[in-house]
């Protein structure tokens, strides 16, 4: 290779925050990386997304310890990817959550994007040596479940595809406050490489029609009132649409991935250079547009070895 994935060399520790967002709901952010979930009930705490290894896992539990001591009995997955389900066996859940759809993803290819992910970002596999394997949930469902902590419901849904086939949502509905995974974003890049462009539209209007008062994001800051929700659902959109938008236009035309790597760039570039892990999502996203854009509709799996060679066709 000419040069590294930028993810490589991305070694800066995160300031994490852990912030509120509604009565007994937190937000653990840390400046890009993955963002969890705390909603506290009447006995006991559901978390939203694991984080990639036990120690790092350690660094949500450690920041619940500081708002309640409450056991944790339920973990909610919002969708497959290592760096979200790998730490599960911190909490100690009585409960592990996903769709249907994302658990039949870790089946089909949990292990190759283990693989991938380690190679591309090892700095978010702090600890990696303390995962025990992959994660299975106890617990799935199709459209929709609810969930009771005492008298607080949570009720999880897959409301359409989007960051990947099988994307959950939390929603809170005492305090209107939803947890959105990786559908939506704050000032950082949407990662598309296992997402369906052609619906992500279609899932940011159900999000929108919450009309939610807090949104946790799957990275970036806590969304707090309806101003700083409706502006990160639109600049999502606007993220997914410049992406998808010139690289389909290079496919109508019969050319490269090269060719789509360099039109996104254009049109990209000068609007979100400045976002959190752009770089690093970059390549897998137009690779992803260009398949979508040539018919390809499930996502191709990614593995360590297919990482390198598309990286490689870029740089050439």
């Amino acid at each position: 290779m000419a040069k590294a994935f930028a993810s490589q060399g991305d070694m800066t520790e995160k300031t994490i925050t852990f912030d509120e967002i509604g009565d007994g709901l937190y937000a653990f952010t840390a400046e890009g990386d993955p963002n969890s979930g705390v909603i506290i009930g009447d006995d006991s705490v559901m978390i939203v997304e694991a984080q990639a290894t036990p120690r790092l896992a350690q660094k949500v539990i450690d920041c619940v310890r500081t708002v309640t001591d409450k056991p944790i009995s339920h973990l909610v997955l919002t969708h497959y990817h290592a760096v979200r389900v790998l730490g599960a066996s911190a909490y100690d859940a009585d409960q592990i959550i996903m769709s249907d759809v994302a658990r039949s993803m870790v089946v089909e290819r949990g292990q190759e994007d283990w693989d991938s992910e380690f190679q591309r970002f090892p700095r978010l596999f702090e600890g990696h040596e303390s995962i025990p394997g992959l994660t299975y949930p106890t617990t799935t469902f199709s459209d929709a479940m609810t969930v009771y902590l005492g008298s607080r419901r949570v009720d999880i849904s897959h409301i359409g595809r989007a960051h990947t086939a099988g994307d959950a949502v939390i929603h809170v509905p005492d305090a209107n406050v939803l947890f959105t995974g990786d559908i939506v974003e704050d000032h950082s890049a949407c990662y598309c490489g296992d997402g369906h462009f052609a619906d992500w539209g279609n899932t940011l209007d159900n999000i929108a029609a919450f009309q939610p008062d807090a949104i946790a994001p799957g990275r970036g800051g806590a969304l707090i009132g309806s101003e700083a929700t409706t502006r990160a659902i639109a600049s999502t959109r606007d993220f997914v649409n410049s992406t998808y938008a010139p690289a389909a236009r290079v496919a109508a035309k019969n050319g490269t991935l090269k060719d789509a790597w360099d039109a996104v760039r254009e049109a990209c570039d000068p609007k979100f250079a400045d976002y959190a892990i752009y770089e690093h999502c970059l390549p897998f996203n137009v690779a992803r547009a260009y398949d979508e854009a040539r018919g390809i509709t499930h996502p191709r799996i990614w593995t360590d070895k297919r990482d390198l060679e598309m990286w490689e066709q870029l740089q050439g």
